[in-house]
């Protein structure tokens, strides 16, 4: 249940993404990407990661909410989901490993915060 919870989670992370008016993309010549960031209507960043001159998600991603913070970040080869990624909601990590485009594991963090100190 929670692997399909955090599958969902992902499909609208993305669809929102790439529902956006607002994008910019350039070509890297160093490392033949194509540089993505998309925006919400506020203007604040939505996503912003790398496609691969194929089309395919290709690179780290980053996931942001309409107040900017960070909702998930996390790596494509080739249009596939590989290796750890991190979904990030009020305090908590959920860190989520894929193997071939498919949930393998999933473990629940806590967000660490600075302590800081009032001497």
């Amino acid at each position: 249940m929670k692997n399909s919870f955090i599958l969902f989670a992902l499909a609208l992370t993305m669809t929102v993404g790439y529902a956006q008016k607002e994008k910019e993309v350039k070509l890297n010549k160093d490392t033949n990407l194509l540089e993505a960031t998309y925006f919400h209507d506020n203007g604040e960043v939505s996503q912003k990661g790398t496609f691969d001159l194929a089309g395919k998600l290709h690179g780290q991603w980053i996931s942001f909410d309409e107040m900017g913070e960070k909702v998930s970040k996390g790596n494509y080869d080739k249009g596939v989901r590989t290796g750890k990624w991190y979904f990030y909601n009020d305090g908590t990590v959920k860190e989520v490993e894929f193997d071939n485009n498919v949930i393998a594991n999933v473990i629940n963090k806590e967000k660490k915060s600075a302590v800081v100190s009032k001497d």
